[in-house]
């Protein structure tokens, strides 16, 4: 088990070469990789490869999550390069995150604890609130009644975080963080936190920039990381969207830098001074999110990007509407 650090660090984002970190470092010392592949929408018979080719091309930071439904493939993937002599567990930064059936203070340890059988581990360097909403208390993912509807829970996300915080005491993680939250319901949590939270992980692309989330985040020493960091595709999103990675201004850029839209997105993120969570399920795609400190975006495009902002969130977890800790319906932030 890990022995949770003491240690108050301020965000590092400099690296002596390339005057960009491939680290940032939380609050308490932990240090986080910010270029981490996203397990989302992976399936489960590709996951145990896809991670095991992360690994080998120089990826350290794995971002999991029961609902992903391949934890079990992931940590086979992990034994087996663990057990190679590929890699020791103490160079890699694995998260997983609570899902919302498991709100009840009651289940939390529970719950951390069959992930961690899933994926053959110990402790876990990072442990998140998947959402501020709780569902009902269930062994399937969506509970409904017989109407279809999904069934809330009462349960106070603060008191989630409680029960989430004796798990860092335990040595069980090393460090506890929110997603989908937004800047009130964090002060909530900022207000009576023991163990403050350590990083958001929020969808952040060009669309939907979230500067003021950012500087929210900033200012209370978390560390901010985008999920869906190449935006919407047109397959999901509002038909008007013009998918990010053929957007004329991207498309420009990647010609420019001699780099594909996706690493002008990947960069774009980095130079703001966040992690990285992204897809990525070839060798190519993965030596390509390793090196994008190869380049370095100027501040007239970091600027136009900026400037594409228009609010757009894809992910409006439009099946929890109603639920009176949604996240988005009245965001103030």
């Amino acid at each position: 088990m890990y022995a949770p650090c003491a240690k108050t660090c301020l965000l590092d984002y400099r690296d002596a070469k390339t005057k960009l970190a491939r680290i940032v470092t939380f609050y308490n010392g932990v240090k986080v990789p910010v270029m981490g592949i996203a397990t989302a929408e992976i399936e489960p018979h590709i996951t145990t490869r896809c991670v095991r080719e992360a690994i080998e091309s120089g990826l350290r930071h794995i971002d999991c999550a029961p609902i992903f439904c391949n934890q079990e493939e992931v940590g086979q993937a992990i034994k087996e390069k663990i057990d190679e002599g590929f890699i020791k567990r103490e160079q890699l930064y694995v998260s997983s995150k609570l899902w919302n059936t498991r709100h009840n203070p009651k289940w939390v340890r529970r719950a951390l604890e069959e992930t961690l059988k899933q994926l053959k581990l110990d402790y876990l360097d990072n442990y998140v609130m998947h959402s501020p909403m709780g569902f009902r208390d269930s062994l399937v993912n969506y509970p409904r009644n017989n109407r279809g509807e999904l069934l809330f829970s009462d349960v106070d996300y603060v008191d989630t975080w409680h029960a989430m915080e004796s798990l860092v005491d335990d040595g069980l993680v090393r460090s506890i963080g929110l997603a989908n939250f937004n800047a009130e319901q964090i002060a909530r949590i900022l207000e009576v936190a023991r163990v403050a939270p350590a990083n958001l992980q929020v969808e952040c692309h060009p669309y939907l920039t979230q500067k003021n989330l950012m500087d929210f985040c900033c200012k209370h020493n978390m560390v901010f990381m985008c999920y869906q960091p190449t935006g919407p595709t047109r397959k999901k999103a509002d038909t008007r969207i013009i998918p990010l990675k053929s957007h004329p201004k991207i498309v420009c850029l990647s010609k420019k830098y001699d780099k594909n839209p996706v690493e002008i997105l990947m960069r774009y993120q980095v130079q703001r001074g966040n992690v990285v969570l992204i897809k990525a399920t070839n060798k190519d795609q993965m030596k390509q999110n390793v090196n994008i400190e190869s380049f370095q975006l100027c501040r007239k495009d970091m600027k136009m990007l900026d400037l594409m902002n228009c609010n757009f969130r894809n992910n409006l977890i439009s099946s929890a509407t109603g639920h009176p800790h949604h996240p988005f319906e009245n965001d103030c932030s």
